[in-house]
């Protein structure tokens, strides 16, 4: 495993330094597969990598390195949707919160206005 990772790590660095040093953009694929990406991580690509509800990805490019991350809202709505079909669970019921009119005791323990 760790030879495979050395060795995909290697051949991305060997594609961008083979490019002129104008056309590195120190991002793209090994072999055409494997994503690899040595751009300073931002704050919005981590959020695309991982956790995007607009994907229906499970595994996006990774941050930064070689690889893949999980897009962890995708996993998450398909164990949820594993879960619920495995349980035969039904759907949450919605729960309103609702306030009682407070009750007034007299002194005998009897609400007011019965009589």
């Amino acid at each position: 495993m760790r030879l495979t990772a050395v060795a995909l790590v290697v051949g991305a660095v060997a594609t961008e330094l083979s490019k002129p040093e104008a056309e590195r953009t120190w991002h793209g694929r090994v072999i055409g597969i494997v994503p690899y990406d040595f751009r300073p991580p931002t704050w919005d690509r981590i959020r695309d990598a991982y956790w995007n509800p607009a994907s229906d990805r499970l595994f996006s490019d990774r941050v930064f390195g070689v690889g893949w991350a999980i897009n962890l809202y995708r996993a998450k709505t398909l164990l949820e949707s594993g879960f619920e079909r495995l349980m035969g669970t039904p759907p949450p019921l919605s729960i309103r919160m609702t306030s009682r009119p407070k009750a007034v005791r007299t002194g005998t323990g009897a609400r007011e206005g019965s009589e």
